[in-house]
């Protein structure tokens, strides 16, 4: 009994010593970050370096890490803020200008086309915004086209080569190891090509289909703005593009007038200098994202308010968090700013592919209580697909960038039989007693029966008849129409328009001007929902925060992520899935 208490005391004094030092580690990186006191001097310069994954909105534990000067990224600043500092700045008269340096931009065309808008409202003040890069990626040139001057290494390059779409095939990796995934989809879901993978070695008909339709879209949109800023024909861009002639040698970027001039770092900050009107002999006062967004005076609250709900990730049953849609987190992030008497209108931020249909449904019912109270404008920013849609199309009005994904109509169901791989492969034989008949439904050791998959495909289809009803009721349109653009098809938001998924192009900024329209506001301010977690919250509840678990991966993995990313949202969600799992390559 001794030794009982021994332990025990030894393990309580263990545990509390931990706690001590944490709170230490805690208070010593929160100090840090508060006493890092940002200065805004005179013709300062905000400089901003967008390789990073760009998250919808700043997270407050990376952000309290990111100025305590232990974050592993030199900025993790979301795209909200992001936005903010360059709208901001437009009026600071310490801001003397912007400077890119880009080699890639880690985001969305859509959330691209965002920063361009607001990018070029920065200029209308007659401040300068200059990029450069050693090599730039094309999704890179894309943003940098809403500047002033645009130079590269002179042994650099320019990669535009179009866009893209890549899907990882399991089918031949399933077979060698006799794993069969049975497949329930709903009636004529052609389009729903998320499940493709796992019974096909490449593209069925259907989705190369829908996979031109789309890229052309996004890739026209592309090639006219971009033709639009720099004065170049879309066809000599898609011609230079087809021969990669502007990868491999920044002269022909320069001769083509893609750029402005092949320069060396030093040159740029002598650039930066002259058109920020700055001695040769000083620094330039450079503030990063992270840090004119700790700078910058907090808006003055008042007492008419606009609710802006973040809807971002995969939608799952159950909690969420800032890169996951829970039904139980958004729903009563919902309810908390339908009851919020303050709280005049709503503006749902979207940014999902999709995910439960049985959670989809849980936060759908949320967004049909609040309209009915105030006025409920949906923001879609790079994609509201397939689940992400189903919680979109009850809003009362819904905004979509030209090159947002959506639709993606359809549901479907996987069940995984595991029987061949556990007994021939591995050597694991399985017996089982039952009170039912159906008793063991759902176990991997078995196959589905003809009656289970009868079941499950009247389900699916009732689900799938039960997504176009709403799309038909919520758009006005006839539910047969709703079938014929549905299956599963994705559209770009320039599309979607026309088939009526969308009722205006426009970005989170237009959403708000609406929605501020509709509740006769004109003096207001923003309460922002889901409440964020800060960083002593996420390490008390034992929960590590994002750079030191999902971005660690992001960053090893780098392009490559995306493949580990379309398994891991198939595997997130049980029972019927409303999912998006494909990418865009840019």
């Amino acid at each position: 009994m001794k030794q009982f208490f021994k332990f025990m005391f030894a393990s309580c004094l263990g545990s509390a010593l931990m706690l001590i030092v944490l709170m230490i580690i805690m208070i010593w990186m929160i100090g840090a970050s508060s006493n890092n006191t940002i200065s805004v001097k005179p013709k300062s310069v905000l400089y901003m370096k967008l390789d990073y994954s760009i998250p919808e909105r700043t997270t407050e534990s990376d952000f309290t890490l990111a100025l305590s000067g232990l974050q592993n990224n030199t900025d993790v600043t979301g795209l909200n803020d992001i936005i903010a500092n360059i709208d901001y700045a437009k009026n600071d008269p310490n801001i003397s200008g912007i400077f890119l340096e880009l080699s890639s931009v880690g985001t969305s065309t859509a959330n691209i086309e965002e920063l361009r808008y607001h990018l070029e409202k920065f200029r209308e003040s007659g401040k300068f915004v200059i990029t450069y890069s050693e090599a730039m990626a094309q999704n890179a040139y894309y943003l940098a086209t809403a500047g002033d001057e645009i130079y590269i290494n002179p042994d650099g390059m320019l990669d535009i080569h179009g866009m893209a779409s890549q899907i990882m095939f399991y089918k031949n990796l399933l077979d060698k190891l006799d794993i069969e995934i049975q497949i329930i989809r709903g009636p004529n879901n052609k389009f729903k090509s998320a499940v493709e993978p796992y019974f096909l070695d490449k593209m069925s008909d259907a989705n190369r289909e829908q996979m031109t339709k789309l890229l052309n879209t996004m890739w026209g949109k592309v090639v006219n703005d971009i033709s639009d800023s720099r004065g170049i024909s879309v066809e000599r861009i898609n011609q230079l593009a087809d021969d990669l002639a502007l990868t491999f040698d920044a002269k022909v970027a320069l001769e083509e007038g893609f750029i402005d001039g092949l320069a060396y770092r030093d040159e740029i900050i002598a650039r930066i200098k002259d058109l920020a009107d700055i001695d040769d002999a000083k620094k330039i006062n450079v503030l990063t994202n992270a840090q004119y967004a700790s700078a910058r005076p907090e808006p003055k609250a008042k007492a008419d308010k606009i609710a802006i709900i973040y809807a971002n990730g995969q939608i799952i049953d159950g909690e969420g968090d800032d890169s996951t849609i829970g039904s139980i987190t958004l729903s009563k992030a919902i309810r908390e700013a339908r009851e919020n008497k303050k709280v005049k209108a709503i503006v749902m931020r979207v940014n999902s592919p999709g995910g439960s249909a049985l959670a989809s449904e849980v936060i759908r019912r949320e967004v049909e209580l609040a309209k009915a109270e105030k006025p409920f404008i949906i923001s879609m920013g790079s994609y509201a697909a397939s689940g992400g849609y189903w919680i979109s199309s009850e809003g009362d009005y819904i905004f979509a960038d030209p090159t947002t994904l959506t639709g993606s109509i359809g549901v479907f169901g996987t069940f995984p039989n595991a029987k061949k791989f556990l007994n021939e492969t591995v050597g694991l034989t399985f017996d089982v007693v039952k009170t039912n008949k159906n008793a063991d439904f759902g176990n991997v050791t078995e196959p589905l029966t003809d009656y289970q998959k009868a079941m499950l495909q009247k389900y699916v289809g009732n689900t799938y008849n039960d997504f176009t009803a709403l799309v038909a009721r919520t758009r006005n349109l006839r539910q047969s129409y709703v079938d014929s653009i549905g299956q599963g098809r994705v559209w770009a938001g320039a599309d979607a328009i026309e088939l009526g998924l969308v009722d205006e192009l426009g970005n989170l900024d237009d959403a708000i001007a609406y929605a501020a329209d509709k509740a006769n506001l004109t003096d207001y301010s923003f309460k922002y929902y889901p409440k964020q977690k800060d960083l002593m919250e996420m390490l008390t509840s034992g929960n590590m925060p994002e750079p030191y678990t999902k971005s660690l991966i992001k960053n090893r993995l780098g392009k490559n992520y995306k493949y580990l990313e379309t398994v891991e949202n198939i595997s997130k969600v049980d029972g019927i899935q409303a999912l998006m799992p494909f990418m865009i390559v840019e």
